[in-house]
């Protein structure tokens, strides 16, 4: 049996088929994955929970992410990186997130990184838009979405020779589909001319 590459919703749109039925996950697939974002604390928020969601479903962060935002500060960089020995102790018994300590203390560090690295380039968004690709295919089978691209590759080795902690090549592309910086809804999905009108309206940072 061929394997599906987009579903129809109750509502009769055509959508990824990664987002199966629930309302949660379909809101986040139409009106945030693959918009593109300039946002320096959304910026940070979003590498921060693809970090979290290594080895677990992207439904159960979405499900968490109203906790995570408010255990760390709605994503406020400065604030993070002022968490202390204590702070982060709590933070390891708090069941409403994901209670993984070497996370969490990465969480921290990559707070204090970004700083940094605002310092270096004036924003996170120009770090991360300089990694966009010269060209984005389009994607018309699932077969054809890659884990990891050799922009990603390059991303993660710069943020890790920068200190950042859980930024993978597998994450740092999971950041840029969710970010815009490319577009990996499948072409036959409702959200792929809206996310691509998008990015060519989208003036990037420098």
């Amino acid at each position: 049996m061929p394997e599906a590459q987009t579903i129809k919703g109750s509502d009769g749109v055509s959508r990824c088929w990664w987002c199966g039925n629930d309302p949660l996950y379909v809101d986040y697939h139409d009106r945030e994955w693959g918009m593109p974002v300039d946002d320096d604390r959304r910026l940070f928020e979003k590498m921060c929970l693809e970090g979290f969601q290594a080895g677990l479903s992207w439904i159960t962060i979405l499900r968490k992410r109203e906790a995570f935002r408010k255990a760390f500060c709605q994503f406020d960089f400065e604030q993070v990186a002022r968490f202390s020995a204590t702070k982060i102790e709590r933070l390891v018994q708090d069941v409403n997130i994901v209670r993984h300590r070497g996370k969490i203390e990465s969480t921290v560090n990559n707070a204090k990184r970004a700083i940094a690295m605002i310092e270096e380039f004036g924003s996170l968004a120009a770090f991360y838009w300089n990694y966009e690709p010269s060209r984005t295919p389009v994607i018309r089978k699932r077969s054809e979405i890659a884990a990891k691209t050799d922009e990603s590759i390059a991303m993660s080795k710069d943020l890790k020779r920068r200190g950042w902690s859980f930024v993978g090549p597998t994450t740092c592309y999971a950041l840029m589909q969710a970010t815009g910086i490319v577009n990996d809804h499948l072409k036959g999905c409702h959200a792929w001319a809206i996310v691509d009108r998008a990015r060519r309206d989208f003036t990037r940072p420098a």
